[in-house]
């Protein structure tokens, strides 16, 4: 028999040793983790998390068609194809409710490529899905169209369901299709999507070696936003560029949103807010809703948990804790950072943040959701005094010389 040799022994005493440490450091993490999620469970209770956007229904529309009698979306989609083999696919209800969410803006989207096409008929028929898909699930989500709605259904256990539209060429350039939307529940315009408008420059001219096309808002862009003020809907600046952003900020009497967007301190796309507008978003009382799309928080393939709280606690750095909250952009996205893979995982965010001490419980439930409420509530209120004070419908059409040269399809005859 091999006598064993002294240093081996201790270098064993040594492994057993430090394998009892890691044990116990392990044991000792996962109870204070537990320790902040009842936190948030707690706080999550009392306050809606409110989510800006998710794309799902594109999803709906690309994989089943908006063909609904297909779509299983009371069950776990990961183990369902075509969901459960797509990098795009991280919303279910039953993810949802694991998450704590109670309520969630859905995107009605049009791809800038049936801009001067077919994208108002496209938007239409996505918003019809959306309604479609929440009367298919009266127990457990319910359309929403008012700030009050969003707390009435958190009340009643039902995810709220919010109607976004993602892309002002969807809008067909008509001020009359914008309060036709309003009418039929959208609550949200983003102003552009990735590609300019007639009257809006998106936030791809903002690249090196890209040319304005505008330079901001035009004149009828203006308008968009004044009548926006005027029906009570959210003007949503992501996607834009940031002189539109500025002039969105000088026109809207209300407060803006960002409802997919991160900071550009930390990671220079296009598509973030940099801290000169954070400032005046602040000024404004508007919120950043930040996205979770790893192209936007890491400015690479990859990204953590930890990298989206940056993003949040330099937004609260800049334009103030009254001034951020989550847009994390599921179902848009193929990419997601580690530790936040779907919907069911926003409460580990929430946690992250209590290990810090600045977070409070009050601090969350802001970012959570009683920032957008404020928002909603507050852009209700400028709508109410518009109203009081005689304004009517903006009746004016976009100049010819906006959308001259264009493959637009339009009717030549007379125009009011």
């Amino acid at each position: 028999m091999r006598r064993r040799k002294p240093t081996e022994g201790f270098i064993l005493c040594g492994i057993f040793f430090w394998t009892i440490i890691a044990h116990l450091i392990s044991t000792c993490l996962a109870a204070q983790l537990e320790e902040r999620m009842e936190i948030v469970r707690k706080v999550l209770k009392e306050v809606p998390l409110i989510d800006g956007h998710n794309d799902l229904p594109w999803n709906i529309r690309k994989f089943l068609k908006n063909q609904l009698r297909e779509f299983r979306f009371g069950e776990d989609l990961r183990d369902i194809t075509p969901w459960s083999t797509s990098a795009w696919s991280h919303t279910d209800l039953r993810r949802l409710k694991e998450g704590m969410v109670s309520a969630q803006f859905w995107s009605a989207y049009a791809p800038c490529s049936s801009q001067h096409l077919d994208a108002v008929q496209l938007t239409l028929e996505q918003i019809d899905l959306i309604r479609r898909l929440v009367n298919l699930y009266p127990q457990h989500m319910a359309l929403v169209t008012t700030a009050d709605g969003i707390e009435e259904s958190h009340r009643s256990g039902k995810l709220a369901s919010l109607i976004g539209i993602e892309g002002g060429h969807s809008i067909g350039t008509s001020l009359g299709v914008l309060r036709t939307f309003y009418q039929l529940g959208a609550r949200y315009l983003t102003l552009t999507h990735t590609c300019n408008t007639p009257w809006a420059d998106c936030c791809k001219v903002d690249e090196p070696g890209r040319v304005p096309h505008i330079g901001g808002l035009s004149h009828f862009g203006t308008l968009v936003v004044t009548e926006m003020n005027r029906l009570g809907m959210i003007v949503d600046l992501s996607h834009v560029s940031v002189p539109t952003m500025l002039d969105a900020l000088a026109t809207s009497k209300a407060p803006v949103i960002f409802s997919h967007s991160s900071a550009h301190a930390i990671c220079n796309s296009s598509r973030n807010v940099p801290d000169h507008v954070l400032k005046r978003i602040a000024v404004n009382g508007g919120l950043v809703m930040v996205a979770f799309y790893p192209h936007f928080v890491s400015c690479g393939e990859k990204a953590t948990l930890k990298d989206v709280v940056a993003h949040i606690n330099h937004i609260r750095d800049v334009a103030g804790v009254d001034h951020v909250g989550i847009g994390a952009g599921y179902d848009g996205v193929n990419l997601v950072p580690q530790g936040l893979e779907d919907v069911s995982r926003y409460p580990y965010l929430f946690a992250e943040l209590l290990e810090s001490e600045r977070w409070t419980e009050e601090d969350i439930a802001k970012l959570a959701g009683r920032n957008l409420i404020r928002v909603f509530r507050q852009v209700e209120q400028v709508r109410d005094q518009l109203e009081a004070q005689g304004m009517l419908p903006i009746d004016q059409s976009i100049p010819p010389e906006d959308i001259l040269g264009r493959s637009y399809c339009r009717y030549s005859g007379p125009r009011t």
